[in-house]
């Protein structure tokens, strides 16, 4: 500072902004000498740790256009009682402060302010906040919050107002009284919050016909507002905000909602916890072909007793809707964007644009296909029996009976359906983006029609799936990764049918057509035969046999067809409960660096041929005490061998 001021001259110094704390008495004291000579300063940013760290000009700063008061969470500290003199103030910025929340007591004083940024606690303790009639933002403002000096004329003087929150309106108690904070007359206003107590004496139901906004008003919050017939006649019979673009309802007691359609701006529709409310119905007089052209979200939450959102037939249509979430509404039936639940990507699409959809607790609701449009790329629908989501292009279906719209898939590159039971997946191959399919549990599916663009297949418990369901063998030449299996005691394995029929198909197409890379199955005998080890030979290098209730024994040719598998780097026995021993080739398998038997009991030792020099790492699991023994002394033996026993 002493370097700094045979620079330049301090006295003239027009602002000064310090961006870290100083907790040395000795900095401070340096600052607070500073200040001595600072007379004209226009711009102050300081942090504080205690009062005591504010210039000892501080009080005579009155030329001040711009103040930044930042202080860690010391709720102690409170502002200086002279901030009330800087009367050319223009920015007060709080918004780093974590002091005391009490005010100077005559704060209105500072009539030239514009821009007060701080949390709304600091807003809501400006008593005769309508002296101030140059702000332009006030985040909380608090009606009668005392007897002097909250009443709603004081917002009544505050004609630039771009952004108001009004708290505690349950205390105002007529017409009369609500239209002095002329709220009508704020062109500036944007942005209103109209919030009531959830403890109500008998209010004056007009109270919120006098808080008509201005027409240009572009979002609106009404909360906690009593009565059941409250809806204001600006927002209902004479609906004068059209401009209006975001409507949030919240608590009210209302039974009849506004006509939305009469507001052809409206981008954001939210409507939570309306216990009253049981049907948005049209306002077919008004009803135009510019309704809901641009809303682009609508939220529904905790709406008891709602069972129905009509719209009149111009009105179907929503062109740019990207994010639907309706939650904990038990007897809503439907909603009018999908109409008939058909939905499909043509252009007669009614929501092209949806992006999101949430749906739960709707147990009620008809859903539509599912995806229902084709650019999705969230979706998270849950109810008692059946749930959907889609995150990172990943659709699921878990206990989903309905139809699924493969047409609008366009962003979907895996599907995955758990315990459900698919309408129909014939038009599989409109899919033209997956390349992952997984179903689970699927007892009704017979025929897979699935588009050669897949590279990765798991069919697990699909009992009545036959080889003859596969229209088009020839398609699994692109396969990398396959799952074919049953996770318990059935009469069949899909998976032996499946893979002695691919063997037969392509032993006469060029060697290198086949390019799978990962195969689970549930039978040994399904794998380790010689035409389909012939087959894989070349790609296979991780081999999975997982849940083998019938096998007790490996054959010779079993164990001669499981030389075959050269390029094969990872072998896992999983759940074969009848299996009594591990092959005893394997110290053949020259590739072999991995190997895991998982709970398989009977196994009771190694191989007698041992292990290939490959091995680089063997996991053992609840299998024969024996076989846990010596693999654990194979750790003392090779050092280079990771052991998990």
């Amino acid at each position: 500072m002493a370097r700094l001021k045979s620079r330049i001259n301090i006295g003239n110094l027009r602002t000064f902004m310090l961006f870290r704390n100083y907790y040395e008495e000795r900095i401070i004291l340096i600052l607070k000498d500073t200040f001595k000579e600072i007379e004209g300063l226009r711009v102050l940013f300081i942090s504080l740790n205690s009062a005591e760290g504010l210039p000892r000009n501080f009080s005579n700063l009155l030329h001040l256009r711009y103040l930044k008061l930042r202080t860690p969470y010391y709720p102690e500290i409170t502002l200086p009682s002279t901030l009330s003199r800087f009367y050319h103030l223009l920015y007060l910025d709080l918004e780093d402060w974590h002091g005391s929340s009490n005010l100077p007591k005559y704060i209105s004083r500072l009539v030239n302010l514009r821009y007060f940024i701080a949390h709304r606690e600091l807003h809501s303790n400006v008593p005769e906040v309508g002296k101030i009639e140059h702000l332009e933002e006030l985040n909380e403002f608090h009606a009668k919050k005392e007897s002097v000096g909250f009443e709603m004329e004081e917002l009544g003087k505050l004609s630039n107002l771009g952004e108001l929150r009004v708290c505690n309106l349950e205390k105002v108690k007529t017409k009369e009284e609500a239209k002095h904070a002329n709220l009508a007359l704020k062109r500036n206003l944007k942005k209103l919050v109209l919030v009531w107590g959830t403890e109500q004496p008998a209010i004056d139901v007009d109270v919120v016909d006098g808080l008509q906004p201005h027409d240009n008003i572009k979002e609106l919050v009404i909360k906690d507002h009593g009565g059941a017939i409250g809806t204001p006649s600006w927002l209902y019979c004479d609906m004068s905000i059209r401009h209006l673009q975001c409507l949030t309802l919240k608590g009210v007691s209302w039974e009849i909602l506004p006509p939305f359609e009469q507001l052809p701006h409206l981008k954001r529709l939210k409507l939570k916890n309306i216990a009253r409310a049981q049907l948005i119905v049209p306002d077919t007089d008004t009803c135009r072909n510019q309704s809901f052209m641009r809303l682009k979200e609508v939220v529904f939450i905790n709406m008891p007793v709602l069972e129905k959102w009509t719209v009149e037939p111009p009105c179907r249509l929503f062109p740019v809707l990207e994010s639907i979430q309706c939650s904990d509404c038990p007897n809503l039936l439907g909603l009018p964007f999908w109409p008939g639940c058909s939905l499909s990507c043509t252009q007669d699409t009614h929501c092209p644009s949806l992006r999101s959809i949430k749906i739960t607790a709707c147990p009620k609701m008809l859903l539509p296909l599912m995806p229902p449009a084709p650019s999705l790329t969230s979706i998270e629908i849950s109810s008692d029996d059946q749930c959907v989501y889609l995150l990172e292009n990943v659709l699921t279906l878990v206990s989903y009976s309905g139809a699924v719209a493969f047409d609008n898939m366009s962003n979907v590159v895996s599907l995955s359906s758990v315990k459900g039971s698919i309408t129909s997946w014939t038009d599989l191959q409109k899919a033209t983006s997956l390349r992952k399919l997984s179903i689970t549990g699927d007892s009704s599916m017979q025929l897979l029609p699935f588009t050669s663009a897949i590279t990765s297949l798991s069919l697990v418990n699909c009992d009545n799936l036959t080889v003859d369901g596969f229209n088009h063998l020839i398609t699994l030449v692109n396969l990398k990764e396959l799952v074919v299996g049953n996770d318990g005691n059935r009469p069949r394995s899909v998976a032996m049918d499946l893979l002695s029929e691919v063997a037969r198909r392509f032993k006469q197409l060029p060697a290198g057509s086949f390019q799978l890379e990962k195969l689970v199955v549930d039978s040994i005998l399904a794998v380790l035969t010689a035409p389909v080890c012939i087959l894989l030979a070349a790609t296979l290098h991780t081999l999975t046999i997982c849940c083998d209730q019938r096998v007790e024994s490996l054959t010779e040719d079993e164990e001669k067809s499981l030389q075959l598998l050269t390029s094969l780097q990872t072998l896992k026995f999983e759940r074969c409960p009848g299996l009594p021993s591990l092959p005893q080739g394997l110290h053949c398998l020259s590739s072999l660096r991995k190997l895991e038997v998982l709970n398989c009991p009977e196994i009771q030792s190694l191989p007698k041929g041992g292990l290939p020099s490959s091995l680089y790492e063997i996991l053992v699991w609840r299998c024969g005490a024996e076989l846990h023994e010596q693999v654990k002394k194979l750790e003392g033996t090779n050092l280079e061998l990771r052991v998990k026993a």
